[in-house]
């Protein structure tokens, strides 16, 4: 299949039956001549049999089903290696639960194009001018600007926003990445990916977004998980 110029969206789900259908005609509104890839860890509320009932009506949408839940890093690695083996120009990932609003989608695409020369990943930054965050307490927003500013001096990353997963890459620069370096699986893996994007060569940008806490679903992230994603960061850092 040669997809060459088209864009693939990628989505990891494990429980969004509330959100996916949304966000599926969200996403489509904005970006109509994309593929869609939904990477579903066996969710139990159905929405993998829902993707594939999508996928039978309309040829954009693919779903991909996993045994179980096998980690957020792994389902965005198995995006991108869908997309270098379909040939597509850029895979661009996004949450499921709409924090990663479908309508920055144009915006991000446009950040590939543009400078001389232009960027390999786009970030869609809560940090950078006009970015931000809605509905999150001061804790959280301390918390989260403190894991950016660990990960750049551990990892030497320069962007601001390090940690969000709304990212577009070029998928001729991912081909470069070596993926079998990749220790992280859960929410690290955002850090530690930028940090070999960075070792490939890759020039990254930013483009401001708003990130929106869901109003549907429940989060996966848990205290268990920030430990864990801090000790993966600590050991990308002595691995340099």
């Amino acid at each position: 299949m040669n997809n060459n110029g088209k864009t693939l969206v990628t989505v990891a789900t494990y429980n969004e039956i509330e959100n996916l259908p949304l966000l599926v005609d969200a996403i489509f509104e904005q970006l109509p001549d994309a593929d869609l890839l939904v990477i579903d860890d066996n969710s139990p509320d159905g929405t993998g049999q829902w993707c594939d009932q999508k996928a039978s009506e309309d040829a954009r949408v693919r779903c991909l089903h996993r045994e179980g839940k096998l980690g957020l890093g792994t389902a965005t690695i198995a995006g991108m290696k869908y997309g270098i083996e379909h040939g597509y120009k850029y895979v661009l990932n996004l949450d499921a639960d709409f924090s990663h609003h479908p309508r920055y989608l144009p915006a991000m695409l446009r950040g590939m194009e543009e400078g001389d020369p232009p960027v390999d990943v786009m970030i869609g930054s809560r940090y950078v001018p006009g970015g931000g965050t809605e509905g999150w307490p001061l804790k959280r927003r301390m918390m989260s600007k403190g894991v950016n500013l660990y990960a750049r001096l551990m990892l030497g990353l320069k962007p601001k926003d390090c940690s969000g997963a709304f990212r577009c890459f070029r998928v001729a620069k991912l081909k470069e990445v070596d993926f079998s370096r990749v220790y992280s699986k859960g929410y690290s893996f955002q850090e530690e990916f930028l940090y070999h994007c960075q070792r490939a060569g890759c020039r990254i940008g930013e483009t401001p977004i708003v990130f929106e806490d869901r109003v549907r679903g429940q989060s996966k992230i848990n205290r268990k998980e920030a430990v864990t994603a801090l000790w993966a960061l600590l050991y990308t850092a002595v691995r340099r």
